[in-house]
């Protein structure tokens, strides 16, 4: 726990100089001290308002099967348990062998720290992701529920200073199947806990939130940057003067927002434009990061870094900075062995530079991914096609009432709102593996509605699609009509055709390509999934092997490469990654009876679920490296 009021004062005080007098230019780290070591009252996430301090140091967990901590009082602090630190996932170290099947159903965990502040006020408390039903306690008074996963939520307390203050969360992550049957189904293991950071800060008397930027490239070479943020008025009624600066290197441009009368307690969005001569672009290979700043007077300030580039559709062609580009990569999910999703800082940069060793300029997420691992990937110039809102299994679609469409929405512009910012999101993506024209109860409706909101709030993005290859649409349909890219799933070679003759794979690759090409003449198309599962329990040349899985991805990704209507290809996956125990290789067990996958265990990776590097990791690098053959 911090250890007293002194102590955290001293730390407010440091964080708030360090966020105040960070440079530009690369991506700036303070979770670390003079000596090296983590810092945990340092947030991990470096972007957000000025005075954020982590509270990720010492916590005590405590399991809770029979769901009896509350009427212990549990919510007052008064449990003992193990020491842990956040963020942390509470069963990640039960993902395989006997008690997989119980982990994965999950349990309730409870939480709690002691802090101090070093003065009276009122303040927020910020959960990045608590996994699933999360309840917040201060000093024993609830101030905060919240439904859901890699989504972040606050709660607000009034606080004295140098007293302690008890922090408890209780995070319910029961019966996996009731989440799906309330629409929060996921393709992952169940990993219950705080799994991303704590962070609080004192609230002012007026507060910077929720900015956006967006940048338009003009013909003469300089850039158009449209930024917002939003400015909340805790005092009176009263005009607001909002400033900011737009930093790289020594090239400086202040911002002028308009001043508004902002009510009492409400929130106004105020918009800037700003015209940067001979713009440091931001792209693979020179990941160019701006210092982006804004202040209420001396009330408030919030600080990030961003990239100016303009992605945009030209045709069937998907254009980044106004040039032709081509995705390559790997999907990922956020799954370090024996600490499932609640990343470490480590771990988070284990994760570039598996992409980077891959030769990656982009990568593929099914879910909105932890913002610091977001800023590594702005910083390392890898594009992200980053899935939002609902995530079903192939085909299916579960938000089909009205409460559970309106839930969908809200997650995406939660999403929306916390990561707009970053340059490498080139993408949203509003379903996984859509089925056809849309599962009925009103996917196909959920999806244009989305599209096109998503097109108004932030015009400099891609809105996506990832299309189930065994089911695509004969014409498609409304659902299509304001989706720009599309990504198709093709395991041609594994779930299909896996015993046929390379000749005969290709043949098939090549005519299910030209299938989407037809259907969807008039969008960026990429491969957006496609692999083989690999491990040594098979034989190398054999279906589950890694020669095998080694010589498929080198042929889908030689036929791709040569097929210039197609913008991009991304392997799924990176690395290997728990999922629900009732895996055990899919449907290609009725192609291969006797392979040998491991339960729970989704093994498609080019690397291990340790790290150790597949011998596919080489060969794909290669392939993706490679010139096209005439």
């Amino acid at each position: 726990m911090l250890s007293g009021g002194k102590a955290l004062a001293v730390t407010i005080a440091a964080i708030a100089v360090a966020v105040a007098a960070a440079p530009g230019g690369d991506l700036d780290r303070a979770d670390a001290g003079a000596s090296g070591t983590p810092d945990p009252s340092a947030p991990v996430i470096q972007r957000g308002p000025a005075g954020r301090v982590a509270l990720n140091g010492s916590w005590v967990l405590r399991s809770d099967p029979n769901g009896h901590g509350t009427l212990k009082g549990w919510q007052a602090g008064g449990f003992v348990g193990s020491t842990v630190t956040v963020p942390n996932a509470a069963n990640a170290g039960r993902v395989l062998g006997p008690q997989q099947k119980a982990s994965f159903a999950g349990t309730i965990a409870w939480y709690r720290t002691t802090f101090t502040v070093p003065e009276a006020g009122n303040y927020a408390i910020r959960m990045e992701s608590v996994n699933h039903k999360a309840t917040v306690w201060v000093d024993g008074v609830q101030v905060a529920h919240h439904t859901g996963l890699y989504l972040p939520f606050e709660a607000r307390a009034r606080l004295l200073p140098d007293v302690p203050h008890t922090l408890v969360i209780r995070a319910n992550y029961k019966n996996p199947f009731e989440m799906k049957r309330t629409a929060w189904h996921r393709t992952w293991f169940n990993f219950g806990g705080v799994n991303r950071e704590v962070t609080i800060r004192k609230l002012g008397q007026s507060d910077l939130t929720t900015p956006s930027v967006r940048t338009r490239l003009r013909q003469d070479g300089r850039a158009i940057v449209d930024i917002t943020v939003h400015v909340t008025n805790r005092g009176p009624a009263r005009a607001l003067p909002v400033t900011g600066t737009l930093q790289h290197s020594d090239q400086k441009i202040e911002l002028r927002f308009p001043t508004l009368v902002v009510p009492h307690n409400q929130t106004r969005v105020l918009q800037t434009t700003a015209v940067v001569d001979d713009p440091k672009l931001w792209a693979p290979g020179s990941p160019n990061l701006y210092d982006l700043e804004f202040k209420s007077g001396d009330e408030a300030s919030y600080r990030l870094k961003t990239g100016l580039r303009e992605i945009r559709k030209s045709g069937t062609k998907l254009l980044l900075n106004g040039q032709p580009i081509i995705l390559k990569g790997a999907s990922i999910h956020e799954d370090a062995q024996g600490r499932g999703d609640a990343l470490t800082a480590a771990d988070m940069d284990e994760v570039v530079r598996q992409l980077k060793e891959l030769g990656a300029n982009a990568t593929r997420a099914q879910h909105p991914l932890n913002p610091a691992l977001m800023e590594r990937l702005d910083a390392a110039g890898i594009m992200v096609w980053m899935g939002v809102g609902p995530v079903d299994a192939p085909g299916a679609w579960t938000s089909k009432t009205p409460k559970l469409v309106e839930q969908a929405k809200e997650r995406v512009r939660t999403s929306l709102f916390q990561l707009q910012t970053h340059p490498s999101i080139i993408a949203w993506n509003l379903a996984n593996e859509v089925a056809r024209n849309g599962h009925r109860g009103g996917q196909a409706k959920y999806i244009d509605d989305m599209a096109r909101e998503l097109h108004r709030r932030d015009p400099g993005r891609l809105v996506a699609l990832d299309v189930w290859g065994i089911h695509p649409p004969d014409v498609a349909g409304a659902m299509y009509r304001n989706i720009d890219a599309i990504g198709d799933t093709n395991y041609i070679g594994w779930y299909e055709r896996t015993l046929d003759p390379r000749p005969s794979i290709a043949a098939a690759i090549r005519a299910h390509v030209a299938l989407f090409k037809r259907v969807f003449a008039d969008k960026i198309l990429v491969i957006s999934e496609f692999g083989a599962e690999a491990n040594a329990l098979n034989a190398p040349a054999s279906p589950g092997g890694f020669a095998f899985q080694s010589s498929l991805l080198k042929l889908h990704i030689d036929i791709y490469k040569a097929d210039p209507r197609l913008s991009g290809m991304l392997v799924w996956n990176l690395r290997d990654f728990a999922v629900t125990p009732s895996f055990y290789g899919g449907s290609i067990r009725r192609e291969v009876p006797d392979i040998r996958i491991l339960r729970g265990l989704n093994q498609k990776g080019l690397f291990e679920y340790d790290n150790r590097p597949k011998p596919s990791l080489a060969v794909v690098r290669d392939a993706l490296a490679a010139p096209v053959k005439p």
